[in-house]
């Protein structure tokens, strides 16, 4: 079997368990509002995107997407999907939450001009959800926390954007180069 059969056979298996971790998007806020490295941005940030379930696998050659929607001084502006394609040293799948935060209507119009991507370098904090938990990252590099304290003292804006993530289950190793890409259509359109 080559290694795009066995790709695609992780996918299959993760679909059925990434819809049963799905959470609405008012409940993966509340968790990323809770969570101390993540809660202070949501006081000074111009707006948000959140990603309540993200499913991602992967074995040589991997792969993600997730479906979110963007908020402006808390309203529901846009909504917006996530895909990733990796490269490199990963085997297993997982599924996870992720908030991105934008600093100002700069970072906020550079994400919803229609087509935007992060590259490889990146980062996003990865936090624990709670006791017990462990905490994945988005495929770039990631500075994982084994507190949230921890968290907090490594969270910051990078390029007018702050990335936050929390594991839902699965188990993955991975030592890959990706980047996100992100696609934005407006409430209404």
């Amino acid at each position: 079997m080559n290694r795009m059969h066995v790709f695609l056979a992780i996918a299959a298996l993760m679909l059925p368990a990434a819809a049963a971790w799905a959470d609405d998007y008012s409940d993966a806020t509340a968790k990323f509002k809770d969570a101390g490295a993540s809660s202070v941005f949501f006081g000074d940030s111009y707006g948000y995107a959140v990603f309540p379930n993200i499913a991602k696998g992967g074995l040589g050659v991997g792969a993600a997407h997730g479906k979110g929607r963007v908020f402006k001084a808390g309203k529901h502006v846009g909504d917006t999907s996530m895909t990733q394609v990796s490269v490199g040293l990963q085997a297993g799948g997982q599924a996870y939450s992720q908030m991105i935060f934008f600093k100002d209507k700069e970072a906020f119009d550079k994400f919803t001009s229609g087509n935007f991507a992060f590259d490889a370098s990146v980062g996003a904090v990865a936090i624990q959800a709670s006791a017990g938990a462990s905490a994945g990252t988005t495929g770039s590099t990631a500075g994982k926390s084994s507190s949230q304290n921890g968290a907090a003292t490594t969270g910051g804006y990078q390029n007018g954007m702050a990335v936050f993530t929390i594991a839902k289950g699965g188990l993955m190793y991975e030592a890959s180069v990706a980047g996100q890409k992100f696609s934005y259509k407006p409430v209404g359109s």
